[in-house]
């Protein structure tokens, strides 16, 4: 059996981490993000998404219901606004796309480390 040390699993991690960073998906996912980043209209609506989430929280707090329906109200219908546009669209199928891709490495990984656990136990290691 193979001993590997902390910072030789840190390096493989980071190893795994570069490879997951120079694929062609996660580029794509970066570019729609930095679109995103420049686009006036997403980021203005963003900001007033915010704002108003904060008053909500505000709202809530003191225990204006009406107007905490109201701004609520608002802040979904900016929301629509926001998903309705096609760089934001696209930005949240790569960011799912990107996050799949994450899970799946986390599973194979946790999968495979639990395999080989399972494989060096002996099989009365919990009898002792």
């Amino acid at each position: 059996m193979t001993l590997y040390s902390k910072e030789d699993i840190l390096k493989k991690a980071e190893a795994i981490a570069d490879k997951i960073g120079k694929m062609e998906l996660v580029e794509i996912y970066r570019q729609a993000e930095q679109k995103i980043d420049k686009n006036k209209k997403v980021q203005d609506l963003i900001a007033q998404i915010k704002r108003l989430q904060k008053e909500s929280v505000n709202l809530q707090h003191f225990q204006k219901h009406e107007a905490y329906k109201q701004n609520e109200a608002k802040i979904e219908a900016l929301n629509q606004e926001l998903n309705s546009i096609p760089i934001v669209q696209s930005f949240r199928q790569y960011q799912e796309e990107v996050n799949d891709l994450l899970q799946f490495v986390t599973s194979d990984l946790s999968q495979k480390v639990l395999k080989t656990l399972d494989q060096t136990e002996s099989p009365n290691s919990f009898d002792k």
